[in-house]
């Protein structure tokens, strides 16, 4: 069993717990268009439930780009889901808009009583680069030299040292020679959910971006799950790595949610053409799992999510996942 349509692609998704069912939410579009490449610009976010990760009950659509012209008219791609004090459900997502041709992004917030239903905070923007810190990142698109101005992928988490909420997300540093080496982990801080205030990164260099970051904890060790294709690693991880360039998913070890980082030896889950992308470490009953979905380049590209995976953690505090769930 896997998170599959029969008429869509599916591919980064993001996961919540209610306390008694998985809610998984996922990009998708409509296998109509033919070429699995135009589905970033043809998105909207599907919702399903599961009991165990592997059997799934669709829900449908609940959020797709706003009526133009707005902020996010374009995209509304990855994110995350996190249950507030009061109860209430907050979807941060990446949002695009054609005023700049969806090359901008920008972070989105919507609230939720039944986790299906999005309504956004007022316009929806709740982050942008802006302020003082903007200058720790490319805060204009880089023509020639970068595609995108990229600000994509939040993830939210309580602040497990505070009172307040952190939130991760795929960025690049400015001022760097070399396009592949200035990737960047973004962070922001909020009191209360709906305030954030921009901070500099917490992790910049080895890959011309390291995107759907997810910090977590496991028996006292920090971990930054993120993803990245072997065109985008720099010249240095190449030599320091041990392995030669793949796409897929790796991880950054860490003092602590804040960091500081650094890369993990070797690479977690990779291949050429890729197997899985866009993964996320769920902690289960039995132990951390990791789920994303079938990549296998564009033409043999899976477009759904496979089930899920055991992490394990080695002597030395490393994650591994088997041979065999690595795809070759």
């Amino acid at each position: 069993m896997t998170l599959a349509l029969d008429d869509k692609w599916i591919w980064d998704s993001w996961y919540a717990h209610d306390g008694q069912r998985w809610h998984g939410y996922f990009l998708q579009a409509d296998k109509s268009l033919g070429d699995p490449g135009l589905r970033h610009f043809n998105v909207s976010q599907g919702h399903a439930v599961s009991d165990d990760l592997v059997n799934w009950e669709h829900k449908g659509t609940c959020l797709k780009p706003a009526p133009k012209p707005a902020w996010d008219d374009t995209t509304t791609w990855t994110g995350s889901v996190i249950q507030g004090p009061d109860g209430l459900w907050h979807l941060f997502y990446t949002g695009g808009g054609s005023a700049e041709k969806g090359l901008y992004q920008r972070i989105g917030h919507a609230t939720s009583t039944d986790m299906h239903s999005w309504e956004r905070v007022g316009s929806g923007l709740c982050l942008d680069m802006e302020g003082p810190n903007a200058a720790h990142y490319e805060a204009e698109m880089q023509v020639g030299f970068w595609p995108d101005r990229a600000m994509r992928d939040p993830f939210v988490m309580k602040d497990p040292d505070g009172d307040g909420y952190l939130m991760y997300f795929t960025a690049r540093a400015p001022g760097i020679e070399e396009a592949n080496a200035g990737g960047a982990i973004g962070f922001a801080t909020s009191p209360d959910l709906y305030e954030w205030t921009l901070q500099p990164p917490v992790f910049v260099g080895d890959y011309g971006q390291l995107e759907v970051p997810q910090p977590f904890e496991i028996d006292g060790r920090w971990y930054c799950l993120f993803c990245t294709a072997d065109i985008h690693w720099s010249e240095d991880r190449k030599t320091k790595a041990g392995v030669p360039p793949v796409t897929g998913n790796h991880y950054l070890v860490g003092d602590g949610p804040r960091g500081p980082w650094r890369v993990a030896p070797g690479f977690l889950d990779g291949d050429l053409p890729c197997y899985r992308y866009a993964a996320r470490v769920l902690m289960t009953e039995t132990g951390p799992v990791l789920m994303g979905f079938r990549d296998g380049g564009k033409e043999a590209f899976g477009g759904y999510v496979m089930d899920p995976v055991p992490v394990k953690v080695d002597a030395e505090g490393l994650l591994y996942i088997e041979a065999s769930d690595r795809g070759k």
